[in-house]
């Protein structure tokens, strides 16, 4: 088995747990297997009975650990044939299926840039003005003749897209990043401007299926890692976010390492920053000039003295421009330095894409953490906002975040005063799954549950203190550790909520006796198991642990996404066909196994989509997409998982409710969805493609060629982040 996500820079949502409470962990309740191809085939034999104390077998739709799909929704039909996996240097989609590419890394938003050249010789600068590199989250917004939000419009829209980092091996500069301690400013400046997200306006041909980015739109913007931005919410001018630039804690620069991302009921894109320790740094000898509680919260966020990034930004010049990426005491107080540089990264930062003057806000109401995605509940007028939002990293948390103001329809279209209104004031709150299947939202307001300042943990001073520091309140509060939360999606037709659980490696068999950060597995994430990867080279090596990941759902109390409590089960155990029954525990076949599920979006049927971020698999198959039609919480049973724990499943996956849609090219990750309200056209990103291989940049020997491969098979151009268009060649509906 590979290595899990090894993403040459981007590896820190997998490899840093900064964890170290004694909450429960979700994933260690889900994975035990002994080997993907050596693992005993049988089943285990269970007695269920009293598996889960008060919670009865009824509860979860019977004493069966399956079903088949005549329960499923028949207004609903998966309609193609499925994609067999392969590692083609290709999109595969189904007979029927076309694609295009809309826009790819560098391609100018703008006349008066050249097009990308295929080798490195754009100017820093110019990436203000070109798309960037490793597209992510994305969202569609209709747009109105007037230039307005029009939800129902799908021939013109605006489509934001997340640009989550530079990726290995570095195709933006000539011959790859310059080796050496310290990095080349004129490289630095181009990674800074190609993170970050982008805006562009797509229309469609008058007639056919054609779509297309329109060149020199006037919504044609670029937000990148040096953009000047606001602060809102309960954090705004909290003396934890001053800094040189920002002297009262009110404004920041740039958004960074956006991974998911989310929208608005009033119109508005919200862009999430994840993995922002990519790019900041912290000295030697840093503690011994800061409180105990500084080193605390530095500690618990994963940087420690000491530590260098990834990226070396900081060393590329004494200017502000590169200093501001280490969080470092070198200044009288924190208006002197960048001391507080981490605390302004790890939130959710809304976008007005109407407005391209506008400058974006980071609403710190819902929290610092490695915000994977926001996604918000289906609004109903009356009743407040939610969102839900995941911590992507092993060992971290799921929250949401209800707003206090009630949702008014008369505030679509209201932008960034909108966003004001129902994000800067509300109750965030953190997830605790139940081993008998309940859940409870536990609040996290400053006063309440232990969150004060004579706390023993953390002494908090107020509810900046809490958001800023929202993992060490979701400690104290005793939060289940869950294995890398990603994306989440809330289902239009039930408000059932999904979120996948993508993988974990720092998990140990339920015999076993955990060191440092290490789990045993629980009932939220029960499996344990080991799982046999063959290398390009025909050596082997083993992941343990959960290396194929779940999807977690949940349904809320009464059907209110304000509730404090809900009732949850496992909907899909990631899992390769073949694999024991104990592993494979949703029953997937070739038509639909997969491994490690990570982007994650309903349309407005009800369908279901599911991307893969995979390094468990890929011997077998490059990443994919897949369709799905869910049935409900509890419509599963009790089992047991490889390792011995028990859990709760959702109903076994068929062919006709769980289909393989996509498979990428060589070495990608699928990530980001969208589609137009007559769903008819579908976006979604290939991330990365080839970044697992040492490029050979004199003889043009890459890992992949995408996306001029798609077209050339002999193809010997750099490999390209891209967004694809996907139609059907009749010009029907997608998927059905």
């Amino acid at each position: 088995m590979h290595p899990q996500n090894t993403h040459q820079e981007n590896f820190l949502d997998e490899d840093e747990v900064c964890n170290p409470s004694g909450n429960t962990h979700i994933q260690d309740l889900i994975e035990t297997r002994l080997s993907r191809r050596q693992a005993l085939k049988g089943g285990i034999a269970v007695t269920t009975t009293t598996l889960f104390g008060s919670l009865s077998l009824s509860a979860c739709g019977g004493g069966g650990g399956s079903r088949d799909d005549s329960s499923t929704s028949t207004s609903l039909a998966l309609g193609f044939t499925a994609v067999a996996k392969n590692r083609n240097d290709l999109v595969t989609l189904p007979a029927g299926y076309q694609m295009s590419v809309l826009h790819a890394l560098g391609d100018p938003l703008h006349y008066g840039d050249a097009s990308w050249a295929n080798d490195g010789s754009e100017t820093a600068d110019s990436y203000n003005r070109r798309i960037g590199d490793g597209h992510d989250g994305m969202q569609w917004f209709g747009l109105s003749d007037s230039g307005s939000y029009q939800a129902s419009r799908s021939d013109r829209g605006l489509l934001c897209v997340n640009h989550e980092y530079v990726v290995s091996p570095f195709v933006l500069h000539p011959s790859g990043k310059t080796a050496g301690s310290t990095r080349v400013a004129s490289e630095v400046d181009k990674e800074i401007n190609a993170h970050g997200m982008s805006v562009c306006e797509v229309r469609r041909a008058s007639s056919g299926t054609g779509v297309s980015m329109v060149r020199g739109s006037s919504y044609n913007r670029r937000v990148t890692s040096a953009t000047p931005m606001d602060f809102a919410g309960p954090a705004k001018g909290a003396s934890l976010l001053q800094t040189k630039y920002s002297t009262d804690g009110t404004a920041t620069r740039g958004t960074n390492n956006n991974c998911a991302n989310g929208y608005t009921p009033w119109g508005t894109y919200l862009t999430c920053e994840e993995n922002y320790l990519n790019v900041i740094s912290r000295a030697s000898g840093d503690d011994a000039l800061r409180s105990a509680k500084e080193v605390t919260s530095l500690n618990r966020y994963g940087l420690p003295q000491n530590r260098k990034s990834p990226y070396l930004w900081d060393t590329a010049g004494s200017d502000d421009t590169y200093a501001r990426w280490s969080s470092s005491v070198t200044g009288a107080s924190a208006a002197a330095d960048y001391r507080n540089t981490i605390n302004t990264f790890g939130w959710v930062v809304e976008i007005d894409p109407f407005n391209p003057d506008s400058r974006p806000v980071k609403r710190t109401a819902l929290g610092r953490f490695n915000h994977e995605g926001c996604w918000p509940c289906n609004a109903v007028a009356g009743k407040p906002v939610v969102f839900y939002m995941g911590d992507d990293a092993r060992n971290e948390y799921i929250y949401k975040f209800v707003s206090k103001a009630n949702w008014d329809t008369a505030d679509v279209g209201k932008g960034l005063t909108a966003g004001a209104k129902y994000m800067d004031e509300g109750t965030l709150y953190v997830a605790r799954f139940n081993s008998d299947g309940s859940g409870d939202w536990l609040e996290l307001t400053f006063g309440k549950n232990g969150l004060t300042s004579s706390n023993t943990t953390y002494a908090f001073s107020d509810q900046a203190d809490v958001v800023i520091n929202a993992r060490l309140a979701a400690d104290i509060l005793g939060a289940t550790k869950m294995d890398r939360p990603e994306w989440g999606a809330v289902n239009p037709t039930n408000g059932e909520v999904y979120m996948t659980l993508t993988n974990n490696s720092n998990r140990v068999s339920p015999s076993a006796t955990p060191t440092g950060n290490q789990l045993k597995p629980d009932t939220a994430n029960p499996r344990y198991y080991e799982d046999v990867y063959t290398k390009s080279d025909g050596s082997t090596t083993t992941n343990k642990g959960n290396p194929n990941g779940h999807i977690i759902r949940w349904r809320e109390n009464g059907s209110d996404p304000a509730a404090t409590r809900f009732t949850w089960d496992i909907y899909l155990f990631g899992a390769q066909a073949d694999a024991a029954s104990n592993v494979n525990l949703s029953g997937l076949t070739d038509v639909n196994d997969f491994s490690s599920p990570d982007g994650l979006w309903f349309d407005s049927r009800g369908i279901l989509w599911i991307e893969t971020d995979d390094s468990a698999y890929t011997d077998v198959t490059n990443c994919m997409l897949l369709a799905a039609i869910p049935g409900t919480v509890g419509d599963g049973g009790a089992v047991v998982a490889a390792g011995g724990t028990p859990t709760l499943k959702g109903a076994s996956a068929t062919p006709n409710t769980v289909r393989r849609f996509l498979v990428g090219p060589k070495e990608c990750e699928i990530t980001g969805v969208a589609m137009t309200p007559d769903r008819k056209t579908l976006f979604i990103n290939i991330q990365h493609p080839g970044e697992d291989t040492t490029p050979n940049f004199s003889t043009g020997s890459f890992g992949s060629h995408w996306p001029d491969s798609q077209t050339s098979s002999t193809s010997t151009k750099r490999p390209r982040s891209a967004t694809v268009v996907i139609t059907r060649t009749d010009g029907g509906e997608i998927g059905v």
